[in-house]
């Protein structure tokens, strides 16, 4: 998928349709001149309406399509009759689609489901017809309720990525790589930092004809959590992956220091996220032998699982799905 393409973040006015008028009309025909009220109520306006959708990928549509507004309600007639609804609008988003209100920023709902349906702005509701108000003391009601004025209302729509496995690590740890061999992605790959800036999936087979879906989340860097580098933008699509594999080269100064700022800036975004599976992976592990990988391991926490791998070279590609295989599988024990 293209860069320009992979839109996660909109900002969007909605503005809902206003409710119809209630009609005060009094039952009229050749035979009684003088009937009782029958004006029927006013319909309801439009609501702005979000549907989840597995066909869709991104919130390109939206990014260019800034205003949202639904129709107004019907008034109401005689005989009782309601007016017609205000046309609802509404847009086919991304599984895994979060709500906010852009003033509080909070959090109205999420979609994560194909079809669901969640109304993001309600419409205004139709006033009551004067029939409504007919009663012992007053039987020719000569009033009816106007509708509700529709809202006008800023949202803020953000995208986080469903995947089963995120790869996780600093800008050159191997990730796009990685992607790029064991699945059919062709992420953007060069030698420089920041190369993916837009989150990459793929889908790896397994055996038996089974499979499981990767996701190549943008590097993080030190204080992402404080949004440097696009960190929070990078950050939440980590939220909705399953399973996190930490990729850090065999040779960097510091593997563990590394793992820990790692490890440290995804639980000053989201504590939770230390609850996911986590499997660490060392990568360009074909310039070292197996000497200076006893070295390696034994500086690593004891109950850290890690693999060895190699791109390139293929080296440990298998026990790397494996070792995903059963922290998948774990995680949904």
């Amino acid at each position: 998928m293209a860069e320009q393409n992979f839109v996660d973040y909109v900002r969007i006015c909605c503005r809902t349709g206003a409710g119809g008028a209630g009609s005060a009309h009094f039952f009229r025909d050749k035979r009684n001149a003088f009937g009782g009220p029958d004006g029927g109520d006013g319909g309801r306006g439009g609501h702005v309406i979000l549907k989840g959708s597995r066909n869709v990928w991104t919130l390109l549509a939206l990014k260019y399509r800034k205003h949202l507004i639904a129709g107004n309600g019907g008034s109401g007639r005689k005989s009782h009759s309601s007016g017609a609804y205000g046309e609802d609008i509404i847009v086919e988003v991304p599984l895994g689609t979060v709500a906010k209100d852009a003033e509080t920023g909070e959090v109205l709902f999420e979609m994560t489901k194909d079809g669901e349906t969640r109304i993001l702005v309600h419409g205004g509701r139709g006033g009551l017809g004067n029939a409504n108000f007919k009663s012992a003391t007053n039987q020719t009601p000569r009033f009816a309720q106007p509708g509700e004025p529709g809202k006008e209302e800023w949202k803020i729509l953000e995208l986080k990525v469903l995947a089963d496995v995120g790869l996780v690590g600093f800008p050159n740890a191997g990730k796009s790589t990685l992607l790029s061999v064991i699945t059919a992605a062709k992420p953007k790959i060069a030698n420089y930092a920041f190369t993916t800036l837009v989150p990459n999936l793929g889908i790896v087979k397994y055996r038996d004809a089974r499979s499981f879906v990767m996701a190549d989340i943008p590097g993080i860097i030190e204080k992402a959590h404080e949004g440097k580098g696009l960190g929070h933008r990078f950050l939440r699509h980590i939220e909705r992956n399953a399973t996190l594999l930490f990729m850090i080269p065999c040779d960097s100064e510091n593997i563990k220091k590394e793992y820990e700022i790692l490890l440290n800036e995804l639980k000053m975004y989201n504590p939770e996220l230390l609850h996911k599976s986590r499997l660490l992976a060392i990568t360009k592990s074909d310039l070292i032998d197996d000497e200076l990988k006893e070295m390696i391991q034994s500086e690593l926490p004891d109950d850290l699982p890690t693999v060895f791998i190699s791109s390139i070279a293929g080296i440990g590609l298998t026990e790397l799905k494996d070792q995903l295989w059963i922290l998948m599988n774990e995680k949904v024990e």
